[in-house]
């Protein structure tokens, strides 16, 4: 059975002059093997095809979708799932039919997806082709189209027989590829969404500058590695044109995969921007993919700068849930932790042996908290506009008052830094930083940031650091004799998500070892002492607003997640501002 729709990619014509000095061009005669021809004695599966233009994602696009069920499925199991952006390539329905047929890939439907459109208004204007959009594009987006309104819609089909479509929902089971933007585009979606996709194919990937795809290679050493398997194919003709070298943005894709420790594959010919080798290759393509199902897809170690902090087999363990919003993580001299819950007006204590119970209730708004040396707990109240001081019995005594403060930390001397934003929701430089010392007096010591947020002292406690939300900085300054601020320098550079326009960079802490930890819309972003971010490490449910080193021996690092809290034991063990300073070795530069 040959596929109702074929896609084929086009490159405008070029007229080349050829002299004694030019080569002539490359062979690419990449030809189909017999996995990509129909068999005899295979069974066929059928393709339907329907059109979906009901998107609230990509609002007003209509699209083209093909639906590939084998003849093997049986709606009593749940089958595989291959997604495909533009439409049927590779002559995928015919491949999928002779692997299946022996047993070289699961069950498996397939589901191909045109890039949508939206229709003009009339013959004399064009339509609005979403492609670039849809698939250069960083983010979510795309993943959450699939996941969200194409699966459900592919559920609502039956086969020509009258059976029912039945996916699986484990992304162990799920594989995603395409061609050039579609081919980036089913990276991203396996990237965002490691638990819904785990296999990817990638020919002619476009990892280049068109939306943000030539920062890939950077974020993969970086960030944790993720349970994902990757396929790359692409030729030495590829393009090389505005957006950038497909050729060698390919080999960068390879090279940073495997120094992150993925699972990842890849085969290099002499082809140019076209289909011609994928369809060559798609058959071992697929078995590679597919290989020891449904044995799961594993996340690699990562970067050695992962491997210094993170413990083998150590990942991120709830410690409470049920929340409406989480903050403030501080740790007291035993290493159990507290945190607030703004809109509930509490602050939670973590014991030692996991329970957690309510240390005081009617908070009014606390946010930011820190201990100081002497065992209290200080606490910012956006209700009062008053920073307070909590007991061990949790009794409250006012410390500061006079400003909205947002983040808060205590200096073994005692002297406590605040940080009070710009609430105004305007984009002006009017956050403010304060110093209140030890007898109550208080000053403002810098102003000038959009948003002045979390805060945190170096380990030896000669340097503050302080999170600008609304940009991809965090400030260093050195802390003068008596507290005050000088050498002001915006220090850190973070990285910054494409579904944002700033890193949203709050809560700090930093390590014994020098390193700053910043929670941010990707992640928890670590640097080192020179201001460079080394890795990048996700929470589970993708949201963090603050952090904090707790337990016993301050190894296990706590992260408020929105309604939930996290925790993770760490190699590492944090630098408490209450306790005495250390200077760390210097950083490699």
């Amino acid at each position: 059975m040959k596929p109702l729709y074929s896609f084929q990619l086009f490159i405008p014509s070029i007229l080349v002059i050829l002299s004694q000095t030019i080569s002539a061009p490359a062979a690419d005669d990449y030809q189909p093997g017999p996995d990509s021809k129909e068999q005899p004695g295979v069974p066929k599966g059928e393709v339907l095809k329907f059109t979906f233009e009901n998107s609230k994602i990509f609002p007003g696009t209509v699209r083209d979708c093909w639906l590939y069920v084998p003849k093997q499925y049986d709606p009593a199991n749940p089958a595989c799932v291959y997604v495909n952006q533009d439409g049927v390539q590779n002559n995928a329905p015919i491949v999928f039919d002779n692997l299946i047929h022996k047993k070289e890939m699961p069950v498996t439907i397939g589901i191909f997806i045109m890039h949508g459109r939206v229709k003009a208004p009339s013959t004399n204007a064009l339509d609005r082709f979403n492609r670039s959009y849809e698939y250069d594009g960083l983010g979510d987006n795309y993943a959450h189209f699939v996941l969200d309104e194409i699966l459900p819609e592919v559920a609502k089909k039956t086969t020509s027989d009258g059976r029912p479509i039945h996916l699986s929902k484990h992304g162990n089971d799920r594989a995603i590829g395409g061609s050039s933007s579609g081919a980036i585009c089913a990276f991203t979606a396996a990237w965002e969404r490691p638990d819904a996709f785990s296999r990817v194919f990638s020919t002619v990937g476009t990892f280049v500058g068109l939306r943000g795809g030539n920062n890939y290679p950077t974020l993969i050493r970086k960030f944790e590695p993720k349970p994902v398997r990757i396929f790359l194919q692409d030729g030495s003709a590829d393009q090389n044109i505005y957006g950038g070298d497909w050729w060698m943005a390919n080999q960068e894709m390879e090279r940073a995969l495997t120094f992150a420790g993925y699972e990842v594959n890849h085969v290099w010919g002499d082809g140019g921007h076209n289909g011609k080798h994928a369809m060559a290759i798609f058959p071992d393509a697929m078995r590679w993919l597919w290989k020891d199902w449904p044995k799961p897809v594993q996340a690699g170690a990562g970067s050695p700068q992962l491997r210094d902090i993170l413990l083998p087999g150590e990942g991120w363990q709830l410690v409470a849930e049920g929340y409406k919003f989480t903050e403030g993580p501080a740790v007291n001299a035993k290493g159990e932790v507290f945190f607030t819950d703004i809109p509930n007006n509490r602050i939670h204590k973590v014991s030692l042996d996991g329970t957690v119970s309510v240390f005081a209730d009617q908070t009014r708004n606390g946010s930011g908290q820190a201990f100081g040396p002497d065992g209290r707990l200080y606490t910012i109240t956006g209700g009062e506009e008053k920073i307070l001081a909590y007991d061990a019995n949790a009794k409250a005594t006012i410390i500061a008052e006079g400003f909205r403060g947002n983040d808060i930390v205590v200096a073994r001397n005692g002297d406590i830094y605040a940080t009070n934003p710009n609430w105004t929701g305007m984009n002006t430089n009017t956050s403010r930083v304060w110093l209140i010392k030890p007898d109550g007096t208080k000053k403002e010591v810098d102003t000038g940031l959009r948003f002045s947020n979390g805060l945190t002292l170096s380990p030896d406690q000669s340097l503050l650091y302080i999170a600008d939300s609304r940009s991809h900085w965090v400030y260093s300054y050195q802390i003068l004799p008596g507290g005050s601020l000088a050498h002001k320098q915006h220090y850190y550079h973070l990285h910054v998500p494409d579904t944002a326009d700033d890193s949203g960079a709050d809560g700090m802490r930093v390590d014994r070892d020098g390193r700053l930890y910043v929670a941010t819309r990707i992640g928890i972003q670590v640097c080192d002492q020179a201001g460079r971010v080394n890795c990048i490490i996700p929470t589970p449910n993708g949201r963090i607003a603050n952090l904090c080193f707790g337990g016993e021996n301050f190894d296990t690092l706590f992260a408020t997640c929105g309604d939930k809290v996290f925790k993770r034991k760490l190699k590492v063990k944090g630098a408490q501002a209450w306790d005495a300073p250390n200077k760390p070795a210097p950083p490699r530069l």
